[in-house]
């Protein structure tokens, strides 16, 4: 990647993921019952989640064959469980942030570890 386009994407990516982690904070406060709009907070968190997710797999497409990006497939399950399933909601977003934290902290040769083999 040319490196004039690279560095405004690390910016844009560092501040989505800020914004992303408001929106987690927001949405823990809403279900622990602060008087906040977890719509919004789940309207940012996919937004923010989403627009990250396209510009890591546009700049590295393989991340989606390694542990982070199954952790990542397999976060999305559990939002769309967590948001169709209410009586599982809070156990799931503790998992999710829970989750999230191990493979966002886990070393780069843990992160990259390949789970899916194709051959073309």
């Amino acid at each position: 990647m040319n490196r004039k386009l690279s560095e405004p994407l690390r910016w844009a990516n560092i501040l989505l993921r800020g914004l992303h982690m408001v929106a987690v904070v927001v949405l823990g406060a809403a279900l622990l019952g602060a008087p906040v709009s977890a719509g919004r907070a789940v309207a940012a968190l996919v937004a923010t989640g989403a627009i990250m997710l396209a510009l890591d797999t546009w700049k590295r497409p393989g991340h989606l064959l390694e542990a982070s990006g199954v952790a990542l497939e397999i976060k999305l399950v559990l939002v769309v469980w967590m948001a169709w399933d209410e009586s599982v909601r809070a156990v799931l977003f503790w998992l999710i942030v829970a989750g999230s934290t191990l493979f966002s902290h886990a070393s780069s040769n843990v992160r990259h570890i390949p789970v899916f083999h194709w051959r073309r």
